[in-house]
């Protein structure tokens, strides 16, 4: 079940919503002022979305979405305000709000909006996952580049050494030649590629063990390429 958390000093707009989304499936969790959304978020680590009023006392939603994207938060916003402004809606989104629904609102738009922006979170969340494999003692994350050990050590590795290592491991049990390593990792066609394509195989491997006390990831199939196994 989705928490929502959903924030504004007008309690009869918060009782409302709540209402609507716990007829939809969500949990709601109710805040009236910018202070205690903030604690409730630190309580509930799993809200999934947050409805935020601007005007508010204590903290306004402003500072309250600023101060949720300075702490790296990615939670979906969206923001419901008095203000409809064109201009107070592009300061809504620019401060990090994914969706601004100006107020008087239909609740069943405000539903609407709040489907689309988890559907978009779980794919974002989804394309993340995707990025980002575990095999034997190893977690490789592609678009940083980053290579650990599941106890959190890194493993410092060359663009290429990275570039065999995440070929292999997206294809696992998959036997890859020296030739198909070369003209996928370097992106050229190979041109007597197999002694290169060895060296950095047998520096990646030694970088591996060392980290991992000599776990053998990367297999030789002798006469044919390289692999690694689930």
């Amino acid at each position: 079940m989705d928490k929502i958390l959903i924030v504004d000093d007008d309690r009869e707009i918060v009782d409302l919503l709540s209402i609507y989304c716990k007829n939809e499936g969500y949990e709601a969790i109710k805040a009236y002022n910018g202070v205690e959304a903030l604690q409730l978020l630190k309580q509930n680590m799993d809200v999934q979305l947050i409805i935020l009023d601007v005007m508010m006392p204590k903290k306004d939603g402003i500072t309250v979405l600023k101060e949720l994207r300075a702490d790296n938060n990615h939670v979906p916003v969206l923001i419901l305000s008095a203000k409809s402004a064109d201009m107070d809606k592009i300061q809504g989104l620019t401060s990090g709000a994914d969706d601004y629904v100006s107020k008087p609102f239909n609740p069943l738009e405000v539903m609407a909006r709040i489907k689309s922006l988890l559907r978009r979170s779980s794919v974002t969340q989804q394309e993340i996952e995707a990025n980002i494999i575990e095999v034997g003692p190893l977690v490789i994350k592609k678009e940083s580049h980053e290579v650990k050990t599941l106890n959190g050590k890194d493993i410092q590795l060359t663009a290429l050494e990275f570039g065999i290592l995440y070929l292999l491991a997206s294809n696992l049990n998959r036997v890859f030649s020296a030739d198909e390593i070369f003209e996928r990792v370097w992106l050229q066609e190979s041109i007597v590629s197999a002694k290169t394509v060895m060296v950095h195989v047998s520096h990646l491997r030694d970088k591996i063990e060392k980290a991992t006390g000599g776990e053998k990831v990367i297999q030789t199939v002798w006469g044919v390429g390289y692999k690694i196994s689930e």
